[in-house]
């Protein structure tokens, strides 16, 4: 018996050891795993199956869900992690920016960017004491079997309204493309033009062969090919600066006839200069979408452990540069197209800015271009999104079993159901961006890493005093002041808007 117990934790030092190797972990020394150990971990945490899951050199090396020897290059790797920053948020950055001014935008965009890379530290901290690499397994480690759903629903509900948000994005620009290929200005009720129509057919045809993937990493190029559609979309805004005028509804002429942007011309003769003004500092009922907008356009933290799971030669530090490359990416064009977009259209532009070009000439060869470039690259982000919510119902609902073909194609079907089913009937985009950027956005960036950081660390190791705890506790506590003043300005919004509408009528 002492010699099969002595060999019994010689096997468990291994294993221990192989799981700090995967993850770059070497300062975390034998007594923290045998902590975890000890503490019961394995027992009511994670099982050996599920652990094998995410490591998968562990001692049965069973090839289970869609997790592997690393093979992703780190290009690859930036390219689907950027993808899964980028994405309809986007669009809505000009409306922000003309909602609170240039300064307190920029102040804010780099708040929220610096933020998202401190989150990203803290997940790979978390993930490296444990050795495991997925989000809501962090989830069960820090407070049982609740924190896993809690965990798992939140990643559902916000990858849910990603999803939506990219899609609304396909419903309403992609029949307005195809009646410009047509030569028309105005929808003549076929069912090509009709959006509900178009985004079923959309994702049968195109999301879901991708989102059957069995790996992540296959996506790197769909993701290389999306993001060099949004720097198309860039170049243009950047273009068409120069070339729209403002006031909107002064008329332009061009080779095909002459547009007017509807607006009313008495109001355009006295508030035109105001309109075109540069706000450098200002605030207003809309700028309580502000905040929830920049959130929802830097979450990418659902992603984050699956990329870090696949990347070859995968360390904290070299998953850490991943992060901070992608953000730094993602800030620079974020913070070209908010400027470029606001100082074409001023107080004009719309929560979603392709919409805004519309007004000016829906023929606009270019702008053509630019609205198929966006759809591609909504389009082929779709799929990244959608792995991270599959990776969490399986965690629910069938942890620890061995990956299986027909529930991997029978979950996809059904949450592209579920999405589709949501943008028909979610009436402006804007609501998307607000309700998920007020909830679930500050919940995986702010909440629940510092949350993970300081239940997880032993406090052998950091004590709750130590900086770093106190720096995760206030960085968790953050998360909830922007969560409750984005909702309650929100939803003061949504009562003001629906009582305007009642008096109205």
């Amino acid at each position: 018996m002492e010699k099969d117990n002595s060999t019994m934790e010689l096997e468990k030092m291994g294993e221990m050891d192989e799981d700090q190797m995967l993850n770059g972990s070497n300062s975390e020394s034998f007594d923290v795993e045998k902590m975890r150990l000890e503490d019961g971990y394995d027992a009511e945490g994670s099982t050996i199956a599920e652990q094998q899951e995410f490591l998968p050199h562990a001692a049965s090396k069973k090839t289970q869900f869609t997790d592997f020897e690393g093979k992703t290059s780190f290009g690859m790797s930036i390219f689907n992690l950027s993808n899964a920053i980028m994405g309809s948020g986007i669009l809505g950055l000009a409306f922000a920016m003309s909602n609170t001014g240039i300064v307190l935008f920029v102040i804010l965009l780099i708040c929220i960017a610096l933020l998202s890379a401190y989150s990203i530290h803290l997940l790979l901290k978390s993930a490296g004491v444990v050795g495991i690499r997925a989000y809501e397994q962090l989830g069960q480690r820090a407070f049982g079997p609740a924190g896993k759903i809690v965990a798992g629903i939140i990643i559902s509900m916000h990858n849910v309204g990603a999803m939506s948000s990219y899609l609304y994005i396909v419903k309403y620009e992609l029949p307005l493309v195809i009646q410009a290929f047509l030569g028309q200005t105005t929808s003549t009720g076929e069912w090509y033009t009709n959006g509900n129509i178009l985004i079923v057919v959309v994702s049968v045809a195109i999301i879901l062969p991708l989102a059957l993937m069995k790996h992540l990493g296959y996506l790197g190029y769909t993701s290389g090919f999306s993001l060099t559609c949004m720097v198309f979309f860039l170049i243009s805004v950047m273009y068409k600066k120069f070339h729209i005028p403002c006031p909107l509804n002064e008329t332009i002429y061009n080779e095909h006839q002459v547009y007017y942007n509807g607006y009313n011309s008495t109001y355009e003769k006295e508030e035109s200069e105001d309109v075109c003004m540069i706000k450098i500092f200002t605030v207003n009922s809309q700028t309580a979408y502000t905040v929830p907008i920049l959130a929802f356009a830097f979450v990418c933290h659902p992603e984050v452990l699956p990329i870090y799971t696949e990347l070859r030669s995968a360390t904290k530090k070299r998953m850490q540069n991943v992060g901070n490359i992608s953000i730094l990416a993602m800030f620079i064009m974020y913070l070209l197209t908010a400027i470029f977009g606001y100082l074409t259209f001023y107080g004009n532009v719309e929560a979603e800015m392709l919409h805004t070009y519309s007004k000016v000439d829906p023929l606009d060869k270019l702008i053509l271009c630019v609205r198929v470039a966006v759809l591609v690259a909504v389009t082929l982000t779709v799929p990244v999104v959608l792995f991270p919510i599959r990776r969490a119902i399986q965690q629910m609902l069938f942890p620890g079993r061995d990956f299986h073909w027909l529930r991997h194609i029978a979950i996809a079907i059904c949450l592209l159901f579920i999405v589709n089913l949501l943008v028909i009937s979610v009436p402006n985009i804007r609501d998307i961006f607000g309700a998920m950027g007020a909830t679930t956005a500050p919940s995986l960036i702010f909440i629940l890493p510092g949350i993970f950081y300081i239940r997880i660390v032993p406090n052998e190791k950091e004590p709750l005093r130590s900086r770093s705890k106190i720096q995760a506790a206030c960085f968790m506590v953050l998360g909830f002041i922007f969560m409750v003043m984005s909702l309650c300005f929100i939803i003061t919004d949504w009562v003001l808007t629906g009582k305007s509408r009642s008096g109205g009528h």
